[in-house]
């Protein structure tokens, strides 16, 4: 079975922040970054070399594959900033059509800048996901 290489490291949150070139989308992962320091009561902590992930937890599928991954966490892509809700978004309809400009993938958000979202529904998002995985994993 292959191993997962994206792997929580003890790579520096603040070197990948600042090697941010565009100055509103550097912001906006301060931002992100806080929030989620916020939320999940984690400093947060790189995994791989482009994820900055809160929290962790211990999962096993019933084909036997199992590791760990963080509860939260976020990006910056060249496209947009994608933000890693691990519960999927299947309870957030409601949410998600207040959201504002936005699109999703099984459990990644994909935002261009804060500003074209409502951030207090960003955080209530990410509350509602970690409460549910520390629920379900007992983190």
């Amino acid at each position: 079975m292959a191993e997962l290489k994206t792997k929580q490291n003890d790579a520096s949150i603040e070197a990948y922040l600042n090697a941010i070139d565009d100055p509103q989308r550097k912001m906006d992962c301060q931002k992100i970054h806080q929030m989620m320091q916020k939320v999940t009561g984690h400093e947060g902590s790189m995994w791989g070399d482009s994820i900055v992930g809160y929290g962790s937890y211990h999962y096993k599928y019933e084909s036997g594959r199992e590791g760990d991954w963080m509860q939260v966490g976020f990006s910056n892509r060249k496209q947009s900033i994608s933000l890693y809700i691990m519960s999927g978004f299947g309870k957030y309809e409601k949410m998600l059509a207040k959201l504002g400009k936005h699109k999703t993938g099984k459990s990644c958000l994909y935002i261009n800048k804060l500003d074209d979202i409502d951030e207090n529904i960003l955080e209530e998002m990410i509350r509602t996901s970690v409460e549910y995985i520390q629920h379900k994993y007992g983190e």
